[in-house]
């Protein structure tokens, strides 16, 4: 299996940055390939724009849709884009490693779902959800979170962590990734202020999930994907048939 991590956080020494390193060595200790991409470190600009189109199909006014279709077709798409798709053609799993920022990804990762899922080149009216382009491939989000487990859920403090991740997921669904349960590390904010454990509590805290993260990562075969409707679940309009 050929595994790629798209990495999220401005630092590479951030628990989050650890989790990846978990990840690397584990999947290639079980005899996986492992590629990344390091969004900061490599300087992704996550903003669509109209400069990052050479050939355009309206240069007067600028819509993204209509340049990433017309880059598709002729074979113009940014490097960095490119790149982008190129990798997760590649990959049998991806795994998508952020922190949970205001509810939702960074602004650096949901910038690479707008660029990187290009109209006319990774899906078009009919390539999508069950019949998208990256059907076949398994996708999960490894994502720390700051507060601890007991304050989320319906109702909770920390809100509801399946309405958080349904647009990520759908997003994904969307393209035709098979999407898996996220892996959350909760309680990860241990700083002056916001202390919910001793130092040496903490250390422990953080190396546990480091080893469920590898565990999990050595049985995914065992979890059971997210559902959503299909194509054969709508009638020609989208609405869900009776």
């Amino acid at each position: 299996m050929h595994a790629h991590i798209v990495f999220c956080h401005p630092e590479s020494g951030s628990f989050t940055g650890a989790l990846k390193d978990v990840a690397i060595q584990k999947l290639q200790a079980l005899g996986h390939s492992v590629s990344v991409s390091d969004l900061h470190a490599e300087g992704f600009d996550p903003v669509e724009r109209a400069e990052h189109y050479t050939l355009r199909k309206e240069p007067d006014w600028f819509s993204a849709m209509i340049e990433q279709r017309h880059a598709s077709n002729t074979d113009t798409l940014p490097g960095d884009v490119l790149r982008e798709i190129e990798r997760l053609e590649k990959a049998d799993l991806v795994i998508l490693q952020f922190p949970l920022w205001w509810h939702s990804q960074p602004a650096m990762l949901k910038g690479w779902f707008d660029r990187v899922f290009v109209s006319g080149k990774t899906y078009t009216s009919g390539m999508r959800y069950d019949r998208g382009y990256f059907k076949g491939r398994n996708v999960i989000c490894c994502v720390p979170v700051g507060a601890p487990e007991a304050a989320f859920g319906g109702g909770g403090r920390g809100g509801d962590v399946e309405a958080m991740f349904w647009p990520i997921h759908y997003s994904l669904y969307y393209m035709g990734f098979t999407v898996l349960p996220p892996f959350l590390a909760y309680g990860i904010q241990n700083y002056a202020g916001v202390t919910l454990l001793d130092d040496e509590a903490f250390r422990k805290h953080l190396e546990d999930y480091k080893a469920k993260w590898a565990d999990q990562l050595e049985h995914l075969g065992d979890l059971k994907p997210t559902k959503f409707p299909g194509w054969n679940d709508w009638d020609e309009l989208g609405h869900q048939k009776t």
